[in-house]
């Protein structure tokens, strides 16, 4: 048996549905279950009118946690409690999650040296805030024969920034672009 939980947002008028694939209480039907009590203690290999009792007499639900085990593990537990620690869960692991930016610059064979040197300010710019950057080099038309001046372009790009960061990844050539990603230095000052 699935349960099935209707969200309404008032302001977007969306609904959603979200599926929920534990057992709970009546919902489980097989004959014997290997119970769990709610202080973590195994009970044994119980009838499941057995176990419905226990569940009822502590005044909490009995959840199929292990349906796939042979008897399947159910353990006594208060679900609404448990459902509230998994979202909570949920949320801390997100706040510490850490995002990464990417910032992209993309420049041509045919650039300037005063392009490239403002490009090249940009890049530091972007490695001093902690984010790591992705250069790619375009190729148009016959550029394509000439893989030499991007990888030109590349050294031209790492002179003077040994200290500032690193190239991440190789030089990668796909399409009509060649990618490089720098990184800073510094690991914790990644953003």
């Amino acid at each position: 048996m699935r349960f099935y939980f209707f969200l309404i947002y008032k302001k977007n008028f969306i609904w959603r549905c979200v599926k929920i694939n534990l057992f709970i209480n009546e919902a489980i039907r097989d004959k014997t279950i290997r119970l769990i009590d709610s202080d973590g203690t195994q009970l044994g290999i119980v009838s499941i009118r057995e176990a419905l009792d226990l569940a009822e007499e502590k005044k909490l639900d009995l959840v199929k946690i292990a349906p796939d085990a042979k008897p399947p593990v159910c353990k006594i537990m208060d679900y609404s409690k448990y459902k509230y620690e998994q979202v909570k869960k949920a949320k801390e692991a997100k706040k510490k999650q850490k995002i990464v930016d990417i910032k992209e610059i993309r420049i041509s064979v045919s650039i300037g040296e005063h392009d490239l040197e403002i490009k090249k300010k940009k890049l530091v710019e972007f490695i001093d805030s902690g984010h790591k950057v992705k250069l790619v080099i375009r190729f148009r038309g016959r550029e394509i024969k000439q893989k030499e001046t991007g990888e030109e372009l590349i050294n031209k790009f790492k002179n003077g920034l040994d200290d500032i960061c690193l190239i991440e990844k190789p030089p990668i050539f796909e399409n009509r672009n060649i990618i490089v990603v720098f990184s800073p230095v510094n690991k914790n000052k990644i953003k």
